[in-house]
Formats: structure tokens, C-alpha cells, sequence
């Protein structure tokens, strides 16, 4: 009798246990798993850009307002496939340049830009909240690399192909909401975003060589989409 006294307390201590272990972690677990991992990025930019070029050598100098629309595809926490489309101005001036040249005086310009690019994200920790990856960080420094093409409004429109080089640091705001601060180097092939081509005189030699460039800062706000489908892409193990 007395084993079996014992063993009736023992199985109604051992179920309340659980039931408290299952009441407190239960929710925890459950939150967890509804808290999606998402594919895509959509957002905009706001941010200025600095001709750099024959008439301008400083990347603080003649900034200009840009604006940007953003959609991005991640592949997982790490890497992403970035499209971007900026609108600003290039904005120029010989006046205050210490340089020489051969049939010029002074030249003022201040031209229209459009930029499209396609761009590789990598960023240096998995990107989010924590709960939707193991390990995620909600801040994160990245860096990233493409290919783009520049149109410029001079006195003709002015086309080139333009490599983006740069990085930033991204910071998950909340659970879909991601704020970006991020600089980037567009190496312009076309010599003529300024609307003079080779004022020195001296031909160039090489798709980017002695041609125009921009740099661009920008603050940027995205929204994620496009939820990921955790039974048919397991990956979190």
C-alpha cells in the first residue's frame, strides 16, 4: 500500500511539472515558429551625390540631393541580389579648381542623373531579429559590388555603364522594418556626365580610365515580403 502511495504522488508531481514546463514554454516556442523568414525587400532612399570628375575632386564637395527605390531578393541572412534606381543631380564648377585647362575658363555645370544597378549584398553577420535564424544580429556592417547604368541629361544625353562599390551598416528597426545608412563609389565609364569630354586634352585609354564618377550617400527604409515557406525550405537546422 505504502508503494503505491508513493507512486501515485509521484506520477501527480511529475504531471504538474510538465504542466507548468508546458505553460511556460509553450508560447515561447510556438511565437518562434510564427515568426516567418522573408525572401524579398522593398523600400526607398533618400541621400546625397557628389560628382567626382574633371571639374571636382572632392567627395564633399557640390552634394546634391538623390532619391533611390530599392527591391531586394534575399537568398538567405547573409547574401542578397540588390536593384536600385536613383534620381539626383551632378553638380560641377571649374572656379574653384587649381588645375589648368588648355581651352576652358570657367565652366559651371549642373546636370540631371538617372541610375539603375544591380548589385551583390554580403553582409558580414546573418541579418535579423534572432527568432527568424539562429545566431541573426539585428545590426550588421555589409559590403556589396555590381554592375549599373548611368544616364545623364548635359547638353545631350549621355549613357555609360557604371561599377557600384561600397558598404554600410543595416539595423533591424523591427520585425519587417530594416533602416540602412550606406555609401557607395559609382565608376562611370563616359567621360562626358560633366558635358566636356577630356578637357586636358589628353586621350584616355581603358573603359574607366580619366572618366567621370559619383559617389552617393544614402538612408534607406525597407519593408520584407514574401514569406518564406519553412516546410518546403527547411534550412533553420
Amino acid at each position: 500500500m505504502m508503494v503505491s502511495y508513493v507512486s501515485y504522488h509521484f506520477r501527480q508531481m511529475v504531471k504538474r511539472v510538465l504542466s507548468v514546463y508546458l505553460f511556460l514554454c509553450l508560447p515561447i516556442s510556438i511565437m518562434g515558429q510564427t515568426d516567418p523568414e522573408y525572401r524579398m525587400e522593398l523600400g526607398g532612399g533618400i541621400g546625397l551625390v557628389s560628382y567626382q570628375g574633371d571639374f571636382n575632386g572632392n567627395i564633399f564637395k557640390n552634394q546634391q540631393p538623390m532619391f533611390s527605390l530599392l527591391a531586394k531578393y534575399k537568398f538567405d541572412p547573409r547574401q542578397a541580389l540588390a536593384l536600385n534606381i536613383s534620381y539626383g543631380t551632378l553638380k560641377g564648377s571649374s572656379k574653384y579648381e587649381k588645375t589648368y585647362y588648355p581651352n576652358i575658363t570657367t565652366y559651371d555645370f549642373k546636370n540631371n542623373v538617372l541610375d539603375v544597378g544591380l548589385r551583390f549584398e554580403y553582409n558580414f553577420w546573418p541579418f535579423g531579429t534572432g527568432q527568424d535564424y539562429r545566431g541573426a544580429k539585428r545590426l550588421t556592417p555589409y559590403i556589396y559590388i555590381g554592375m549599373g547604368i548611368t544616364a545623364c541629361k548635359a547638353d545631350k544625353t549621355e549613357m555609360g555603364v557604371n561599377l557600384p562599390i561600397g558598404g554600410g551598416v543595416k539595423y533591424k528597426a523591427a520585425d519587417r522594418v530594416n533602416v540602412a545608412l550606406e555609401w557607395t563609389m559609382h565608376i562611370s565609364s563616359n567621360d562626358c556626365l560633366d558635358g566636356i569630354s577630356d578637357p586636358y586634352g589628353i586621350k584616355r585609354s581603358g573603359p574607366f580610365k580619366n572618366t567621370d564618377c559619383y559617389s552617393h550617400l544614402r538612408l534607406s527604409l525597407t519593408y520584407d515580403i514574401w514569406a518564406k515557406c519553412r516546410t518546403c525550405h527547411n534550412d533553420r537546422d
